[in-house]
């Protein structure tokens, strides 16, 4: 008999929509790889309602918050079912911006400076010298995400705002210019690099993300190879440090443009990588021959409890 998968997308993050798409897609690969298919929309009675259904595995693909940090990991490690991608400590790291820069950076794996600062603070006064990037501590596609140029006068006002979203403390991080790069990493073996390419020459925001023409994937990525190799060992480095299993995907910055400092710098580990008709990790496996239903078939085979 075919395993029974539960698919456990939505939540209640403000990834949600991503989620629902990334889990309905893969929904529909598996049951066309032959498994039996239950689309969960995980809501807080989750636990109860996993243990009535109990499936051979959980497929996770959940986003943000509660999905991505360690919270649906630690309730499926104590209900006993076998999971996809990382696992508790692992996942809560990752989410963790800056707790996953430590670990990165003792890990010798490039980092680019940063402190952390209630967002008022942030508001009122430049953190550091411009260009530097303000980010939530713990979102993920792009969520809350702001650039501060050169020649801005003002910090972001938008942290004075009263509905801010996104956590009191905030991470200021220099800005690293140059391309935009991903790799992610299957199990202990690296994917190819994907050079991302907006279409109005922007940075890889929420619209670029999932908008069919928000972002060209430009795989192989035209690097020197061993600049090549290098990426894509620190992306392994990278999952290894930070304790990953199954899928991950790591982004960077390399600043090799004319008048460029030929900075690499890792921005971010991804536990849990977007798994839409337009997301990154299934074009590098296309890219290595691995079709989308092979690809979460592949997933679904590597879960377990105890990641």
């Amino acid at each position: 008999m075919a395993k029974h998968v539960a698919v456990l997308m939505g939540g209640w993050s403000s990834e949600r929509p991503v989620s629902l798409n990334s889990g309905n897609g893969c929904a529909d690969a598996l049951e066309q790889a032959g498994y039996r298919v239950t689309r969960v929309d995980v809501q807080r009675d989750i636990a109860e309602v996993l243990a009535k259904l109990k499936p051979d595995v959980a497929f996770n693909a959940l986003h943000g918050p509660y999905g991505e940090d360690g919270s649906i990991q630690g309730v499926l490690e104590i209900l006993g079912i076998p999971y996809t991608h990382s696992g508790v400590l692992a996942s809560a790291l990752a989410m963790n911006k800056a707790r996953a820069k430590d670990v990165m950076q003792a890990a010798g794996i490039p980092v680019a400076d940063s402190l952390l600062i209630h967002r008022l603070e942030a508001a009122r006064a430049h953190a550091m010298e411009p260009p530097y990037v303000v980010k939530p501590v713990a979102e993920g596609s792009s969520f809350g995400v702001l650039i501060v140029r050169e020649d801005a006068i003002n910090p972001p006002q938008q942290l004075f705002a009263d509905d801010w979203a996104f956590g009191e403390t905030v991470m200021v991080e220099r800005y690293v210019a140059g391309r935009e790069l991903t790799c992610g990493v299957r199990g202990d073996e690296a994917f190819d690099i994907i050079e991302l390419v907006t279409a109005e020459g922007g940075w890889y925001d929420y619209d670029s993300k999932y908008s069919a023409n928000g972002a060209r994937h430009v795989i192989p990525a035209p690097l020197s190879p061993n600049i090549y190799q290098s990426i894509q060992n620190l992306a392994v480095r990278a999952h290894r440090a930070l304790g990953c299993r199954g899928i991950s995907r790591a982004d960077f910055r390399y600043d090799d443009g004319p008048g460029g400092t030929g900075q690499l710098v890792c921005l971010e580990v991804n536990t849990q990588p977007g798994m839409t008709a337009t997301s990154l990790v299934p074009d590098m496996a296309r890219y290595a021959g691995m079709d989308f239903p092979a690809l979460v078939s592949w997933m679904v085979e590597d879960a377990s409890c105890g990641r």
